[in-house]
């Protein structure tokens, strides 16, 4: 894992906006030229020098944005799952070959680094700590790396510690999305820029403060120890603070390794996945945002461990019923109360002079894969296409986006279905998603043996099948 000790974290807001910009924009601009060059010159060898010019790009994005860290990095996250319509097929797993390196080995701080922080945080020399912990990160990603160590009674734990500086720097790549999100506007005249941004800026920042996440993960952790199929970490609490969080240890397979797995192996982790993301929006009125596959280790017993929570929301249940009430008129087919939930829930402002029926197709186009009622298989064709629907100018929903708006309370909902949409489509599952879901809007019988477990897990802890129904 290189070593970015040399080299402080940028904190200033333009000059990260910048180095971002050179970083993508820049390297697109060197492809374009090596290709219209080897056009012209006609010379045998062009396809391999413009297949090393994109390996090279790729690794500068890599280097660049690793080095940036904080929202830079989980803009390259992202990418490194979601294939890009704007590169040539043959060339994006180049990209997300390279990108996803940054999953799991972004460059990460010296020890020297790490021990400073650690004193910052404890009034304990390491030694009455630990009896042994790991000099070199086993993990580095946006906002901070984890050091392997086990505690004097014998336990091993991970112990999370963030960056020096990345407080600020994380500030500035807010402002600037706050920026872009204002100019915005003027694609999306229905957007609340303002209310989006704060919300934005409060998910994103909650992540400096571990002693907030270790809150949330204990929160998991609760409501899914014992779990058949789901692995939350223990949180080591009167070791978190505001820099360091140490949770319990655990091994298993990384997500990369997964994907190279037979179809039932890929099917099984992608429900599992499914299950948790969504499921605890029912079950614990919570979500959890960040979806990329850095977070997901497949562990030897069959379970999945979910292993970063640095990013989640709390949901009204007012707001979950809402959103199962616009589900059900999709299913039913039923336009009227469709638009009375989507007016509800703040997608648009008057479903009088709304086009609601065409917003109704356009969901059931993003959101088919969970609304179709028959098992499908996310490809990452299928990806591209939702992905696309969303926001192509040259769509039949562009007009229809532009003119309806983006709830702040519905921004981190959105983002985490675009990840797990991201994520299914890496694994290619498949699963019948619609009866999988109905079982948590309706109550309905489980769909799948993994759905048999966990509703006899939550059945024993006195969970409803049907978790909003009966609540208001």
């Amino acid at each position: 894992m290189p070593d970015n000790d040399d080299r402080s974290i940028s904190k200033s807001r333009i000059g990260r906006a910048a180095r971002v910009g050179r970083a993508l924009g820049g390297q697109g601009i060197k492809i374009a030229g090596t290709g219209a060059t080897n056009v012209l010159r006609g010379r045998e060898g062009s396809q391999a020098a413009l297949e090393k010019r994109h390996v090279d790009s790729a690794e500068q994005m890599v280097k660049t944005l690793g080095s940036l860290k904080g929202v830079a990095v989980k803009v390259a996250q992202m990418a490194s799952i979601i294939d890009v319509d704007l590169l040539p097929e043959e060339y994006r797993e180049i990209y997300q070959r390279e990108l996803g390196t940054l999953r799991q080995n972004a460059p990460s701080m010296s020890w020297k680094k790490v021990e400073k922080v650690l004193d910052d945080q404890w009034d304990r020399p390491l030694a009455k700590i630990f009896s042994e912990i790991d000099h070199k990160a086993t993990a580095a990603a946006s906002i901070g790396q984890v050091h392997r160590a086990t505690l004097k009674d014998g336990r091993d734990v991970a112990v999370k510690i963030q960056y020096p500086d990345i407080a600020d720097a994380l500030r500035a790549d807010v402002e600037n999305a706050a920026l872009f999100l204002r100019l915005g506007r003027m694609i999306a005249p229905g957007l609340d820029a303002r209310a989006v941004a704060k919300e934005l800026k409060a998910r994103v920042l909650e992540e400096l403060d571990y002693e907030l996440e270790a809150q949330n993960q204990r929160r998991f952790a609760r409501a899914y120890r014992g779990h058949p199929f789901i692995c939350v970490p223990e949180v080591v609490s009167e070791l978190s603070r505001e820099r360091v969080m140490v949770s319990e240890w655990v091994e298993g397979m990384a997500f990369d390794e997964v994907t190279d797995l037979p179809q039932s192996k890929r099917d099984r982790f992608g429900e599992i996945i499914y299950r948790f993301a969504f499921g605890s929006i029912y079950h614990l009125n919570q979500l959890n945002a960040d979806a990329h596959p850095g977070n997901y280790l497949w562990m030897e017993d069959g379970r999945v461990a979910f292993i970063d929570f640095g990013m989640t929301k709390r949901l009204a249940e007012r707001q979950i019923k809402l959103q199962v009430a616009a589900v059900t008129a999709v299913l039913d087919e039923d336009p009227e109360t469709f638009g009375i939930a989507m007016e509800d829930l703040g997608f648009i402002r008057d479903r009088e002079k709304f086009n609601v029926e065409l917003l109704m197709d356009h969901v059931r186009l993003v959101g088919g894969w969970y609304l179709s009622g028959r098992k499908q298989k996310i490809t990452r064709r299928y990806v591209a296409k939702a992905l696309t629907a969303i926001s192509d100018p040259r769509g039949e929903y562009f007009e229809l986006v532009r003119t309806a708006s983006l709830p702040a309370d519905e921004l981190m909902g959105r983002r985490m279905e675009t990840g797990i949409l991201a994520v299914l489509g890496r694994l290619e599952a498949s699963a019948n998603w619609t009866k999988i879901s109905r079982e948590w809007w309706f109550g309905e019988a489980p769909a799948t043996p993994l759905g048999k477990a966990e509703w006899k897990f939550f059945e024993e802890r006195g969970h409803s099948r049907a978790p909003m129904a009966t609540s208001d």
